[in-house]
């Protein structure tokens, strides 16, 4: 639910598709071929195995494993993992090596090199280490069954990975470790908003940089936070524009990152049937495959269906036939950036620290790039972690250093694996308390109770929030340890009947540890708390949840339009417009006032309200922070994407703010004026892009779904699509971009516990990565259906789901 430059994991992937596209990695359809599709049917000698195993595929491919132990469940896992996803799984360690360049040539090695500065090796050793020596067994095991499919189609490897010439290295118990640092890593958005921040304020300078990072609706500019850049010389930091460029391509793998999730659990009280309910939504990029993949686990003491990631033997959202338990971004700030003023002198490179310069720590890095020698460069460390502009020759000015959470005591690996056993919502608050490596929203559900708990490792700062960079030199803004974790927000079977997140702040500001400033806007879990809080419910009311369209968004807007205060400027200013322009304004103004909030693709009025959130943004923004086309522009488009964006905190209130004037003119504008010129506006671009019969407007014909492969082909779409990013069907775009959606709430969980059998899922776009399966996009048409798949624990319902044909894996020699 992805690093925010990686964003958010890489959370804010389709992963591989959305690496394999974002970094140059086509797939080529012509090269499918059957073979290399393992079969779903017959016998299989695997060696590794101590006893018979047996899988089975549902219609849409999600596998069920019935083993006799729990070591061979954990070696199918693997080996089906490896079956459905191994492109996938190849893409995603090599990137969190950086050795992409390895597969896709010299074009990704800045992105290596970034990911190299990152080292996510040293947090996946430290993470791995920690473990207790069952987790380690567990590893191992599943590591043996992913390379006991690489050995058997070591030459029949799906067709975009094997054009690569790439061969992939057998799989080892650290790289699951590693790909669960890489999720975590992305986790946080505050990087690639930290980034963006210093690109806003070499144009506008610090003095106007908190009017564009607000923290929340109610909450003062973030003054103290950006008043650390005053005085510092934004046009000496080296390498910014090509950090901020990586920012741009690892955008896409955001992907890996859940940044428009959500959970929520109904408690017996506000259920139909007596007993609890529990869902989730995690948020996928429209290009397959998705990050998450469906699996069912069944052995003599294990069984379990859930969420996991292709390569790492967990299950992040699940349930056990007692406990249910679901994850969502906790949008966590536990990464910050350090400015460091840097010199070098000889070979050696300095920074300073209370008025002393101390040496950078030196590493040395080696990159293989396909079809070129090897280079070797140096990653100089400071006290505060590695320096991510490293390789841009630094001799002067600053380095930008990162800091981020050490794992050297983390048993977040066992915790995970004891949540999956837990039987009751007491032990699953427990186990998830244990969890600190990767900062989420676990809620978990059993018959009879709910609860709620925020896991992750949140830094100390002595002075400052985080929010943006941070004078390395000074002491004031260093770490003091980590939040204790019984300070981590929860909850259990609150009086309101009900606990849900959807990425907002989940703490008032002041509160006893700090979580974040980089929230979601609040419109998605105002809506949730709307709609859970309101009757009874069952799984069909769930569903209608998981489908709503409804932004709590316009009702805002209504009534800052009606303000005392803004009506009647505000009908001064349009008053005063040409009258072409008046009469635009007249009539957008009055259709936004009708509106109900609906964001139905076939809606006109949400068209018209879609389309003034976006002129609005360029009326207020663009004179400052254009053209659109900038690298300033785009950091400001990335951030609104990552948390409560600077466009709606405009919109709702900051009538003082700088930005209102128009520099473009000699008169000295104000938001009467810019909201009267937006209004006029949306009806300009409306008529441009959709002709001039405004009540056959759609909202559906300016946002769309339209999914893609590995290439960038079409596999459906484009599709009428509404909602937006305030909605809880989430389906967010650029804000002062363009409406193409970018992500959609595709894998979908629901647990009810009134019925026989409680658990039923989507699984997004298609359970194989491997374009030559016929699972490879067919969860498309049921996900735009809202179709769900049921996954039963009692074995004497297996046959209806999952048919009678299995392959039998069977002890090789």
């Amino acid at each position: 639910m992805a690093s925010p430059a990686l964003s958010r994991f890489l959370p804010r992937f389709g992963v591989a598709a959305a690496v394999a596209s974002a970094l140059g990695l086509a797939g080529c359809q012509s090269l499918n071929s059957q073979d290399t599709l393992p079969p779903v049917s017959g016998v299989q000698p695997l060696k590794g195995l101590a006893q018979n195993v047996s899988v089975r595929r549902n219609s849409q491919g999600m596998p069920l494993i019935e083993s006799s132990t729990f070591h061979d469940a954990l070696f199918t896992l693997g080996y089906v993992h490896a079956s459905d996803r191994i492109n996938q799984m190849v893409t995603l360690r090599l990137l969190a090596q950086g050795r992409l360049a390895e597969m896709s040539g010299p074009d990704v090695l800045d992105v290596d090199r970034f990911m190299r500065a990152v080292n996510l090796k040293k947090s996946a050793s430290e993470l791995y280490n920690a473990s207790s020596p069952r987790l380690k067994r567990f590893f191992e095991v599943y590591a043996r069954g992913v390379n006991a499919y690489l050995f058997r189609y070591r030459d029949k490897l799906p067709a975009d990975l094997a054009q690569t010439g790439y061969k992939p290295e057998y799989w080892k118990p650290e790289d699951s470790a590693l790909l669960f640092c890489l999720l975590n890593f992305s986790e946080s958005a505050n990087l690639q908003e930290e980034l963006s921040a210093l690109v806003l304020a070499q144009k506008i300078g610090a003095d106007k940089l908190a009017w564009l990072t607000p923290s929340y609706p109610d909450e003062p500019l973030p003054a103290a936070e950006s008043d650390k850049l005053k005085g510092v010389n934004l046009g000496q930091i080296p390498g910014l524009a090509t950090l901020t460029s990586i920012n741009e391509r690892l955008g896409s793998l955001n992907t890996l990152g859940v940044s428009t999730s959500s959970n929520w659990a109904i408690a017996p009280q506000r259920s139909r049937s007596g007993r609890s309910l529990l869902a989730n939504d995690l948020s996928t990029p429209m290009q397959a495959p998705s990050l998450w993949t469906f699996v069912q686990i069944r052995a003599p003491k294990y069984q379990a269906a859930g969420v996991s990631i292709a390569g790492i033997p967990t299950l992040l959202s699940g349930f056990n036939g007692k406990v249910a338990w679901s994850m969502s971004q906790v949008s966590g700030d536990t990464q910050d950036l350090f400015l460091e003023k840097v010199k070098r002198q000889g070979s050696a490179l300095y920074y300073e620290h209370n008025g002393k310069w101390l040496p950078t720590i030196v590493r040395n890095e080696t990159f293989f790039a396909k079809g070129q020698r090897p280079i070797r460069e140096a990653v100089y460390e400071t006290r505060h972690g590695p320096l991510l502009n490293s390789a841009q020759s630094l001799t002067s000015g600053y380095g930008l250093a990162l800091q981020t959470a050490d794992f050297k005591d983390d048993k977040s690996l066992d915790a995970f694996f004891d949540l999956s056993r837990a039987q009751n919502v007491e032990k699953a608050s427990d186990a998830s308390r244990e969890i600190r490596a990767i900062p989420l929203n676990m809620v978990f559900a059993d018959a009879s109770n709910i609860g709620w708990q925020v896991t992750g490792r949140f830094p100390n700062r002595r002075e400052g929030e985080g929010l943006l960079p941070s004078p390395g030199w000074d002491g004031r803004f260093d770490w003091d340890g980590y939040a204790d974790a019984m300070l981590h927000p929860y909850d259990q079977d609150p009086p309101q009947g009900w606990v849900g997140t959807a990425n907002q702040r989940t703490v008032p500001h002041g509160y006893g540890m700090q979580l974040s400033n980089s929230w979601a806007a609040p419109e998605r879990s105002e809506r949730l708390g709307q709609l859970a809080g309101n009757g009874k419910h069952d799984s069909r009311s769930v569903i209608a949840m998981q489908y709503d369209q409804t932004t709590l968004f316009a009702a805002k807007l209504k009534s800052m339009f009606q303000a005392p205060g803004m009506a009647l400027p505000l009908k001064q200013a349009i008053d005063a417009l040409p009258a072409a322009d008046r009469a635009k304004a007249q009539e957008t103004l009055g259709r936004l006032m009708a509106f109900d909030g609906r964001l139905a693709a076939t809606s006109s009025d949400a068209a018209i309200y879609q389309l003034f959130l976006q002129e609005s943004a360029k009326q207020i923004f663009l004179d400052e922070l254009g053209p659109q086309t900038s690298a300033t522009w785009k950091a400001f488009v990335s951030n609104a994407n990552l948390s409560y964006a600077a466009q709606a905190d405009h919109l709702l209130g900051r009538e003082d703010s700088p930005f209102w004037d128009d520099l473009r003119t000699a008169q000295k504008e104000d938001k009467p004026v810019i909201l009267a010129r937006s209004l006029a506006a949306a009806i300009t671009a409306g008529d441009s892009l959709l002709g001039a019969d405004h009540k056959a407007w759609q909202w559906g014909k300016l946002h769309s779904y339209t999914w893609k492969n590995t290439s960038g082909q079409t596999l459906r779409g484009p599709v009428a699509a509404g909602g937006d990013h305030t909605t809880l069907n989430a389906s967010p775009y650029n804000w002062g971009q363009d409406f193409a959606t970018t992500q959609v709430q595709a894998l979908r969980m629901i647990v009810d516990f009134g019925q026989v059998e409680p658990m039923m899922g989507q699984g997004g776009i298609g359970q194989s990565g491997n374009p030559a399966s016929p699972n490879y996009a067919n969860g498309i048409d049921p996900w735009l259906k809202a179709q769900y798949l049921s996954f039963p624990m009692q074995p004497q319902n297996f046959d209806k789901v999952y048919g009678k044909t299995r392959l039998t894996l069977v002890p090789g020699k």
